[in-house]
Protein backbone atom coordinates (compact mmCIF):
# COMPACT_ATOMS: atom_id res chain seq x y z
CA UNK A 1 0.00 0.00 0.00
CA UNK A 2 1.15 3.54 -0.75
CA UNK A 3 0.93 5.56 2.47
CA UNK A 4 1.52 8.99 3.96
CA UNK A 5 2.95 8.97 7.50
CA UNK A 6 2.22 11.54 10.19
CA UNK A 7 5.53 12.06 11.96
CA UNK A 8 6.13 14.64 14.68
CA UNK A 9 9.70 13.54 15.38
CA UNK A 10 8.78 11.79 18.63
CA UNK A 11 9.67 8.18 19.40
CA UNK A 12 6.19 6.83 18.57
CA UNK A 13 5.77 8.50 15.19
CA UNK A 14 9.37 7.87 14.16
CA UNK A 15 8.86 4.18 14.94
CA UNK A 16 5.62 4.29 12.92
CA UNK A 17 7.54 5.76 9.99
CA UNK A 18 10.08 2.93 10.05
CA UNK A 19 7.25 0.41 10.47
CA UNK A 20 5.55 1.90 7.41
CA UNK A 21 8.75 1.67 5.39
CA UNK A 22 9.01 -2.03 6.34
CA UNK A 23 5.40 -2.86 5.40
CA UNK A 24 4.32 -0.33 2.76
CA UNK A 25 5.57 2.26 0.27
CA UNK A 26 6.00 5.64 1.97
CA UNK A 27 4.84 8.35 -0.41
CA UNK A 28 5.47 11.25 1.96
CA UNK A 29 6.00 12.23 5.58
CA UNK A 30 3.94 15.03 7.17
CA UNK A 31 4.72 17.10 10.27
CA UNK A 32 2.55 19.87 11.69
CA UNK A 33 3.81 23.10 13.22
CA UNK A 34 0.96 24.22 15.43
CA UNK A 35 2.91 26.60 17.72
CA UNK A 36 3.63 23.98 20.38
CA UNK A 37 6.53 24.69 22.72
CA UNK A 38 8.47 21.71 21.41
CA UNK A 39 7.75 21.84 17.66
CA UNK A 40 11.14 23.40 16.92
CA UNK A 41 12.90 20.54 18.73
CA UNK A 42 10.98 17.58 17.28
CA UNK A 43 10.29 18.48 13.64
CA UNK A 44 13.99 18.38 12.63
CA UNK A 45 14.05 14.74 13.72
CA UNK A 46 11.04 14.01 11.52
CA UNK A 47 12.92 15.57 8.60
CA UNK A 48 15.97 13.45 9.43
CA UNK A 49 14.08 10.16 9.56
CA UNK A 50 12.11 10.96 6.41
CA UNK A 51 15.46 11.31 4.66
CA UNK A 52 16.62 7.99 6.15
CA UNK A 53 13.64 6.15 4.64
CA UNK A 54 13.97 8.03 1.36
CA UNK A 55 10.63 9.84 1.52
CA UNK A 56 9.84 13.52 0.91
CA UNK A 57 8.92 15.56 4.00
CA UNK A 58 6.45 18.40 4.34
CA UNK A 59 5.76 20.62 7.35
CA UNK A 60 2.20 21.92 7.44
CA UNK A 61 1.79 25.24 9.30
CA UNK A 62 -1.21 25.38 11.63
CA UNK A 63 -0.40 28.67 13.33
CA UNK A 64 -4.09 29.41 13.91
CA UNK A 65 -4.04 26.77 16.67
CA UNK A 66 -1.50 28.76 18.65
CA UNK A 67 -3.57 31.91 18.22
CA UNK A 68 -7.07 30.60 18.84
CA UNK A 69 -6.81 27.45 21.00
CA UNK A 70 -6.20 27.06 24.73
CA UNK A 71 -3.55 24.59 25.92
CA UNK A 72 -0.41 24.76 28.05
CA UNK A 73 1.33 22.79 25.30
CA UNK A 74 1.22 25.89 23.11
CA UNK A 75 3.66 28.79 23.20
CA UNK A 76 0.68 30.96 24.12
CA UNK A 77 -0.17 28.74 27.13
CA UNK A 78 1.08 28.39 30.69
CA UNK A 79 3.88 26.27 32.14
CA UNK A 80 4.09 22.60 31.19
CA UNK A 81 2.99 20.52 34.21
CA UNK A 82 5.26 17.91 35.73
CA UNK A 83 4.38 14.47 37.05
CA UNK A 84 3.02 11.18 35.76
CA UNK A 85 1.61 11.33 32.25
CA UNK A 86 -1.77 9.94 33.36
CA UNK A 87 -2.26 12.54 36.13
CA UNK A 88 -5.26 14.83 35.79
CA UNK A 89 -3.10 17.94 35.54
CA UNK A 90 -1.68 16.63 32.25
CA UNK A 91 -5.01 17.46 30.62
CA UNK A 92 -3.67 21.01 30.52
CA UNK A 93 -1.44 19.87 27.63
CA UNK A 94 -4.34 18.62 25.51
CA UNK A 95 -4.80 20.66 22.32
CA UNK A 96 -8.52 20.46 21.51
CA UNK A 97 -9.24 18.15 18.56
CA UNK A 98 -5.61 18.31 17.42
CA UNK A 99 -5.62 14.86 15.80
CA UNK A 100 -8.94 15.55 14.09
CA UNK A 101 -7.54 18.68 12.47
CA UNK A 102 -4.26 17.02 11.49
CA UNK A 103 -5.94 13.91 10.10
CA UNK A 104 -8.36 15.98 8.02
CA UNK A 105 -5.51 17.94 6.45
CA UNK A 106 -3.37 14.83 6.01
CA UNK A 107 -6.25 12.93 4.39
CA UNK A 108 -6.63 15.60 1.71
CA UNK A 109 -2.88 15.57 1.18
CA UNK A 110 -2.83 11.76 0.93
CA UNK A 111 -5.50 11.71 -1.76
CA UNK A 112 -3.68 14.46 -3.64
CA UNK A 113 -0.48 12.39 -3.40
CA UNK A 114 -2.40 9.38 -4.81
CA UNK A 115 -1.78 7.40 -1.65
CA UNK A 116 -4.07 4.68 -0.35
CA UNK A 117 -3.55 5.08 3.38
CA UNK A 118 -2.50 7.32 6.21
CA UNK A 119 -0.39 6.09 9.16
CA UNK A 120 -0.71 7.57 12.65
CA UNK A 121 1.15 6.41 15.77
CA UNK A 122 -1.67 6.77 18.31
CA UNK A 123 -1.18 4.12 21.02
CA UNK A 124 -2.78 2.61 24.10
CA UNK A 125 -0.98 4.85 26.57
CA UNK A 126 -2.45 7.97 24.95
CA UNK A 127 -6.00 7.01 25.87
CA UNK A 128 -5.94 8.26 29.45
CA UNK A 129 -6.00 11.98 28.71
CA UNK A 130 -6.29 12.40 24.93
CA UNK A 131 -9.84 11.76 23.64
CA UNK A 132 -8.70 12.14 20.02
CA UNK A 133 -6.25 9.24 20.39
CA UNK A 134 -8.83 6.69 21.46
CA UNK A 135 -9.91 3.90 19.16
CA UNK A 136 -13.55 4.98 19.03
CA UNK A 137 -12.40 8.35 17.71
CA UNK A 138 -9.94 6.75 15.30
CA UNK A 139 -12.65 4.42 13.98
CA UNK A 140 -14.95 7.38 13.36
CA UNK A 141 -12.23 9.38 11.63
CA UNK A 142 -11.24 6.34 9.59
CA UNK A 143 -14.80 5.92 8.36
CA UNK A 144 -15.04 9.65 7.53
CA UNK A 145 -11.77 9.52 5.58
CA UNK A 146 -12.80 6.40 3.69
CA UNK A 147 -16.24 7.71 2.76
CA UNK A 148 -15.10 11.27 2.14
CA UNK A 149 -12.45 10.52 -0.50
CA UNK A 150 -12.64 9.00 -3.97
CA UNK A 151 -9.56 6.97 -3.09
CA UNK A 152 -11.19 5.57 0.06
CA UNK A 153 -8.16 6.59 2.15
CA UNK A 154 -7.55 4.06 4.94
CA UNK A 155 -6.43 5.14 8.42
CA UNK A 156 -3.72 2.78 9.64
CA UNK A 157 -2.99 2.78 13.38
CA UNK A 158 -0.54 -0.09 13.94
CA UNK A 159 0.18 0.79 17.57
CA UNK A 160 -3.36 1.49 18.82
CA UNK A 161 -3.36 -1.49 21.21
CA UNK A 162 0.32 -1.21 22.17
CA UNK A 163 1.99 0.38 25.17
CA UNK A 164 4.83 2.88 24.90
CA UNK A 165 7.20 0.12 26.06
CA UNK A 166 5.94 -2.07 23.24
CA UNK A 167 6.63 0.70 20.76
CA UNK A 168 10.15 1.09 22.15
CA UNK A 169 10.74 -2.62 21.63
CA UNK A 170 9.31 -2.48 18.10
CA UNK A 171 11.51 0.51 17.28
CA UNK A 172 14.58 -1.37 18.50
CA UNK A 173 13.62 -4.29 16.26
CA UNK A 174 13.36 -1.89 13.33
CA UNK A 175 16.71 -0.29 14.10
CA UNK A 176 15.38 3.11 15.20
CA UNK A 177 17.95 5.40 16.81
CA UNK A 178 15.87 6.80 19.66
CA UNK A 179 18.59 9.30 20.49
CA UNK A 180 17.42 11.03 17.29
CA UNK A 181 13.86 11.58 18.54
CA UNK A 182 12.26 14.17 20.81
CA UNK A 183 9.58 13.86 23.51
CA UNK A 184 9.88 16.70 26.06
CA UNK A 185 6.97 19.13 25.93
CA UNK A 186 9.07 21.93 27.41
CA UNK A 187 11.21 22.18 24.29
CA UNK A 188 14.48 23.08 26.03
CA UNK A 189 18.03 22.27 25.02
CA UNK A 190 17.73 18.77 26.53
CA UNK A 191 14.82 16.68 27.79
CA UNK A 192 13.75 17.93 31.22
CA UNK A 193 13.13 14.42 32.59
CA UNK A 194 10.17 15.58 34.71
CA UNK A 195 7.23 16.51 32.43
CA UNK A 196 4.60 13.93 31.52
CA UNK A 197 6.13 13.03 28.17
CA UNK A 198 9.63 12.70 29.65
CA UNK A 199 8.25 10.46 32.42
CA UNK A 200 6.44 8.36 29.80
CA UNK A 201 9.64 8.10 27.74
CA UNK A 202 11.80 7.12 30.71
CA UNK A 203 9.22 4.58 31.88
CA UNK A 204 8.92 3.05 28.41
CA UNK A 205 12.62 2.25 28.13
CA UNK A 206 12.66 0.92 31.69
CA UNK A 207 9.65 -1.38 31.14
CA UNK A 208 11.05 -2.55 27.79
CA UNK A 209 14.35 -3.45 29.49
CA UNK A 210 16.23 -1.21 27.07
CA UNK A 211 18.98 1.35 27.64
CA UNK A 212 17.69 4.92 27.42
CA UNK A 213 19.94 6.97 25.08
CA UNK A 214 18.29 10.26 26.07
CA UNK A 215 20.15 13.10 27.79
CA UNK A 216 17.96 14.50 30.59
CA UNK A 217 18.30 17.64 32.66
CA UNK A 218 17.41 15.55 35.71
CA UNK A 219 16.18 12.02 36.43
CA UNK A 220 14.29 12.05 39.72
CA UNK A 221 12.52 8.82 40.75
CA UNK A 222 9.69 8.08 38.36
CA UNK A 223 6.34 9.18 39.82
CA UNK A 224 3.63 6.61 40.33
CA UNK A 225 0.54 6.72 38.17
CA UNK A 226 -2.84 7.71 39.55
CA UNK A 227 -4.76 5.13 41.53
CA UNK A 228 -7.34 3.28 39.45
Amino acid sequence: MKVVVLCSGGMDSVTALHWARAHHTVAAVLSFDYAAKHNHREIPFAVEHASLVGAPHQTVPLDFIGKLFTSDLLVSGGDIPEGHYEDGNMKRTVVPFRNGIMLAAACGFAESARADGLVIAAHGGDHAIYPDCREDFMCAMGEAMKSGTYAGIQLLRPFITMTKAGIAAEGARLGVDFARTWSCYKGGEVHCGRCGTCVERREAFQLAGMPDPTKYESTPPLPRGPAV
